[in-house]
């Protein structure tokens, strides 16, 4: 496939994006889907509120429908459209459940818990049922056989994914902008491999988000929502997942990783010891009240994760 299609694929899909997004806003301001802010959080975030949210569905349509255009119509395509759509169908229902009802918490946490894994079941089904490969490959090691363990492999790889982007999604064009990087890195493997269709919804979800980042970008007129978040965590761990490089998801995502540790060293910290390590936990939050600006912070973890996401394409050529 021509360098031109591939630029043709992640321009459509921003184009999309980008006519589909002023038709959803709109109905979004209508029907008074707006974000409620936590009262616990940074003085700064107040004047967010009422900000539409649900803007994860700007990229989730726009990938969708191209990678439906110009992607094979193979197994592993189809298997990660449905991941994607699925864990953002969870985030809708949470969003929903939290602006529209007005049931501040969403979703219990069981009751996510159980779809997810639902969803993760599907996809190890589907696996099965196209017989595709249950290895896992790991550096110097080679390709292990990980059988009927696979799925509480693939289980671990997209509830972490999935919850990591989703902890991570606190700022305006942060998780938008870092992803972007982190898919960049999916999409040259994906083409090193020859996974032609995975490349595509790749580069089809990265014009989307990027279409998305014109409307999430500070001062935000949208958010993504769960409905985001979960999508673009679930995409990432399935591509990684099909591609094999479950390990190298944590370069890939490592602005994910750390706030997701941020998260767990706070409450482990506090828990033991009464006294906590940050500020405010996810991380961000704590360089907010140190006094760093919002696009300060956006743009260092862009930074950071480019360099990671660079790291992961040197490790996916030395090792895999």
């Amino acid at each position: 496939m021509g360098d031109n299609v591939l630029i043709y694929v992640a321009m459509t899909s921003f184009i999309v994006g980008v006519i589909f997004a002023p038709i959803l806003l709109p109905l979004l301001r209508r029907l008074k889907v707006g974000q409620s802010i936590r009262e616990d959080g940074p003085e700064s975030h107040m004047k967010k509120s009422g900000t539409p949210t649900m803007g994860g569905l700007i990229f989730i349509f726009a990938a969708i429908l191209t990678t439906l255009i110009f992607g094979p119509k193979e197994p592993m395509v189809l298997i990660v459209i449905f991941s994607t759509f699925s864990y953002g169908l969870i985030g809708f229902a949470d969003d929903y459940i939290k602006v529209v009802l007005r049931r501040s918490l969403g979703l219990k946490a069981r009751e996510k818990l159980i779809f997810q894994t639902l969803v993760a079941l599907i996809i190890y089904g589907a696996v099965y049922y196209f017989d595709l490969s249950t290895e896992v490959l790991l550096p110097y090691v080679g390709a292990i056989e990980f059988g009927h363990f696979y799925f509480p492999f693939i289980l671990v790889v997209l509830l972490g994914a999935s919850n990591a982007t989703n902890m991570t999604d606190g700022l305006d064009g942060l998780l938008a902008g870092t992803f972007s990087f982190s898919i960049l890195g999916m999409i040259y493997i994906a083409f090193s491999q020859n996974e032609i269709g995975l490349g595509i919804f790749s580069l089809s979800l990265l014009g989307g988000t990027l279409a998305f980042l014109v409307y999430n970008a500070h001062p935000a007129k949208v958010f993504m929502g769960d409905t985001g978040s979960l999508a673009l965590g679930g995409g990432l761990a399935t591509l990684a997942i099909l591609t094999k490089t479950e390990l190298l998801l944590i370069p890939l995502g490592a602005i994910f990783v750390i706030e997701t540790l941020s998260i767990i060293i706070q409450v482990t910290s506090f828990k033991l010891t009464g006294k906590r390590v940050f500020l405010m936990s996810p991380i961000h939050h704590h360089f907010e009240l140190k006094g760093w600006s919002e696009w300060k912070i956006v743009l260092v973890f862009w930074f950071v994760q480019l360099l990671f996401t660079l790291l992961a394409v040197v490790l996916w050529n030395l090792y895999y």
